[in-house]
């Protein structure tokens, strides 16, 4: 494989769709988010992308299957507004050009099955006390307004936005389609079900789009408790060395 390539599973009309994308990223914000969209509205895979940009390696499954590194496609036929288009996978692209390649082909895939609007998923890393707040960037002034409204916080000036959450923005608007992006407080470096949930509340306002989301609820309790838990060991830790200072300098003392 020397070029990044989707393969249509089905054939699929749309109405008017909105692709929104969540790949693996800071607190994992941005997947977690996408996948709870799918499995809480039955979302159908119908695509898959595959790029020499991932990592070089396969995924065993519990039978011992293997498969590439790959990103899905997955769609839902809305009722009530319009259609959407959720984009996730395994991994980031791991190369700068990969991360351009990835995310032109995703525009352009979009572009091709009606998408005029993309919204991207993520992470913000800052420390979080409460709730985490949501950041918003967008190519559209209409967009953004409508987005801080909803409760989120304007990006800060100059903030770069890294990986495909950033990148599609700034490719979408060369092809014509309108960008957003919401990135969730999180300290990034555990999986962060709350800030997810966050992004979530934020995106159904936007969209105005009615699903619960307490089934995270369970899922931010045990990421709070294995917070707690890694409090825990590394007040320990820090203790523990301290202990160690505090016989070593005895002992220097006793020497002299």
């Amino acid at each position: 494989m020397k070029k990044t390539t989707i393969i249509e599973k089905d054939s699929i009309q749309l109405e008017n769709p909105v692709l929104i994308e969540g790949l693996p990223g800071l607190g994992m914000v941005g997947r977690i988010a996408v996948r709870y969209l799918i499995k809480k509205l039955k979302a159908k895979p119908f695509a898959h992308l595959y790029s020499p940009h991932f990592p070089y390696y396969v995924i065993v499954n519990k039978r011992g299957n293997v498969r590439l590194l790959r990103g899905t496609f997955y769609y839902w036929r809305n009722p009530e507004n319009r259609d959407l288009i959720f984009f996730t996978g395994d991994s980031q692209a791991q190369t700068i050009e990969g991360q351009y390649e990835i995310a032109t082909k995703i525009t352009d895939y979009a572009k091709r099955k009606g998408v005029n609007l993309i919204v991207t998923l993520g992470g913000y890393r800052k420390e979080v006390e409460g709730t985490p707040r949501v950041y918003v960037a967008s190519t559209s002034e209409k967009l953004l307004e409508k987005a801080l409204k909803s409760e989120c916080i304007r990006s800060p000036s100059g903030n770069p936005i890294v990986g495909i959450a950033g990148i599609l923005l700034g490719i979408a608007r060369f092809k014509g389609i309108k960008a957003l992006c919401l990135l969730g407080e999180t300290r990034g470096y555990m999986p962060d079900p709350k800030a997810a949930k966050s992004v979530l509340n934020a995106l159904c306002k936007i969209l105005e789009l009615k699903v619960d989301l307490s089934g995270l609820d369970a899922e931010i309790e045990r990421a709070e408790k294995l917070l707690e838990k890694m409090h825990e060991i590394e007040a320990k830790r820090e203790s523990y060395v301290r202990q160690l200072r505090e016989e070593e300098r005895e002992r220097t003392s006793y020497i002299s």
